[in-house]
């Protein structure tokens, strides 16, 4: 009653302004609000997880008491801002795995006054190599390279054998076989410029996040391409932003976490408010230094909507590999992807057949295939502990060694300490890879199974 009155009393207000401006020939301010509000309102804008809610809300009415109070619980996870967001043990439970998370899965919002961390862009280009083209490969990097759709492919071989440039011969091999200069109308001498041009923009002094790891996630990206699913999954549209979000997908990573940069209050940082501050600027900085550079602009040939979707594509695929949301990317993945594939394999052995246009189909949606791309470079970018053993453990006393770097210059300056457990004095180096593997890896790669069966 008390409500019926109140709304009683507000339309007698608005009809009293209403019939005292009738004598005006222009229209009430206040009616016109009014009129607006009455829009609004009429409006049927409502988000699914509101939708959701709805749905809960109505079926409570109905409900057992258990099952109301359960529901109650329900609502109270799904009104809360971070829903992927995995919430951890005690630290004393698993303190490799609380900071290893934690360093990677934070945005480091805590601040230091006066600490300034600005790190040095190898920029300079002096030290680009002559072009080679694909057919002057000298014969022991042209024998390596001949061994690159093997999933043991050694890429620290590589490395060695091209005096630490392995980005420009294996993306030439890989950007050849896939046909992109021919979807991108760009001769094989602007592919050459370009691949040496990302490469040398990669900083050669980080023990990991050199163009190494980027030609070893370029070498996992072409081969997740040649599966089949995948490759009925996407168009060659998705394969060439792929193949490029892979060889830039690090570029000019100053060997820090995201993390120290917001503690330290850096220039990218304020920049991009603190949010996805490295994956941002890699993508970002990767089309300045392609369209800056007409001879090495891959782009420029290609017609202008086409661009528009290719580079939507790749930011997109850059993004993804950025670890504050990789739980939602696998949790979407699993529910759109694995969950309904699985029905589809359960209807066909039921009925003693196989659909594999059904399972293709499943892929086939814009959103799905947003969904696989994503999952195809964030399997790629840590795929390192799927790899031979001798690869596997190379690859992850460079991260750690990265680590103790950061936590050693954390200390110095004093800023934050993001992961204290890598502390190059007393780290155990199998225990935060084991971590690792259990946290992020097996149910990652388990899902990821069912577009890239047998990956390992």
């Amino acid at each position: 009653c008390h409500s019926l009155r109140h709304r009683d009393r507000r339309k007698d207000s608005i009809d009293a302004r209403s019939v005292g401006s009738r004598g005006s020939d222009a229209p009430s301010l206040q009616n016109r609000r009014y009129s607006s509000v009455a829009r609004i309102h009429s409006m049927t804008i409502e988000a699914p997880i509101t939708k959701v809610i709805n749905i809960i809300n109505a079926a409570q009415e109905s409900s057992p008491v258990t099952v109301a109070e359960a529901l109650d619980r329900v609502l109270e996870i799904l009104r809360t801002t971070e829903l992927y967001s995995p919430q951890l043990a005690s630290k004393e439970d698993d303190p490799h795995t609380s900071d290893l998370v934690g360093g990677l899965m934070s945005d480091g919002l805590r601040r230091l006054s006066g600490n300034e961390y600005v790190f040095s862009k190898n920029m300079s280009q002096s030290q680009l190599a002559i072009p080679v083209t694909l057919k002057d490969v000298p014969p022991s990097i042209a024998e390596m390279l001949n061994d690159e759709e093997r999933w043991e492919f050694n890429i620290l071989d590589l490395e060695a054998a091209t005096h630490k440039r392995p980005l420009t011969y294996l993306g030439l091999k890989i950007f050849t076989s896939f046909g992109v200069c021919d979807f991108l109308n760009c001769s094989e001498a602007t592919l050459r410029s370009w691949l040496q041009l990302m490469e040398a923009n990669y900083h050669s002094s980080n023990s990991y996040h050199n163009s190494t790891h980027a030609a070893d996630v370029l070498h996992a990206t072409a081969y997740f391409l040649r599966k089949e699913r995948v490759k009925s999954s996407l168009d060659q549209l998705d394969e060439v932003a792929a193949l490029i979000a892979a060889t830039v997908h690090d570029v000019d990573h100053p060997g820090r976490t995201n993390s120290f940069l917001c503690n330290a209050g850096s220039e990218l940082a304020i920049l991009y408010n603190d949010t996805a501050v490295l994956e941002s600027h890699h993508a970002a900085l990767a089309f300045q230094l392609t369209i800056h550079d007409s001879k090495s602009n891959i782009f420029k040939n290609i017609d202008r909507n086409q661009f528009r979707t290719l580079r939507q594509a790749i930011i997109d695929m850059v993004l993804a590999t950025e670890m504050t949301r990789h739980f939602e990317h696998v949790s979407k993945f699993v529910n759109n992807i694995n969950k309904p594939m699985a029905a589809i394999e359960e209807t066909s052995m039921s009925s003693m057949n196989s659909d594999c246009e059904g399972q293709s189909n499943i892929g086939n949606s814009p959103e799905n295939r947003l969904l696989i791309k994503r999952m195809l470079i964030k399997c790629a970018d840590v795929a390192n502990p799927c790899r031979p053993l001798e690869l596997c453990i190379e690859w992850a006393g460079r991260i750690s060694e990265e680590y103790f770097a950061q936590t050693d210059e954390e200390k110095r300056q004093g800023l934050p300490v993001v992961m204290p457990v890598f502390d190059r004095n007393t780290c155990s180096v199998p225990k935060s890879q084991i971590s690792f593997i259990d946290y992020f890896i097996t149910d990652m790669f388990d899902a990821w199974d069912a577009v890239s069966p047998k990956t390992i």
